[in-house]
């Protein structure tokens, strides 16, 4: 059996790693030990910062709706309650566009609800 030297395929890894991590600041960016822990721990804050954009963006849904429905006369759990006992199915994303670009629209479905 032939000796194997793994120079090409070390080199090969070493450099698709410090590829990842173009930017980093301090070692991180310049060695391999370091720069593969900053990879692990990059991609366990973007899962988890995924989750709080869609966190995020529902309570600024939350906010606009409750900023146009306030002057109505309901406030947002009010609201939120009165169109589920109607029947009406709107979800909150596309409330808070209503709510934002044609408050008409939205007056007149507050309306209904009263």
């Amino acid at each position: 059996m032939s000796r194997v030297k793994k120079g090409v395929r070390a080199l090969k890894r070493r450099k698709n790693i410090l590829k990842q991590v173009k930017g980093y600041r301090f070692g991180r960016s310049t060695k391999k030990r370091q720069a593969r822990e900053a990879i692990f721990h990059a991609g366990t804050y973007a899962f988890a910062h995924r989750r709080d954009k869609k966190r995020d963006a529902r309570a600024i849904w939350q906010i606009k709706i409750n900023a146009v429905a306030r002057p109505l006369g309901f406030s947002y759990s009010a609201f939120i309650g009165a169109l589920k006992k109607k029947g009406i199915a709107l979800d909150r994303k596309s409330l808070s566009d209503l709510a934002e670009h044609s408050p008409e629209s939205f007056e007149r479905l507050a309306k209904q609800l009263a």
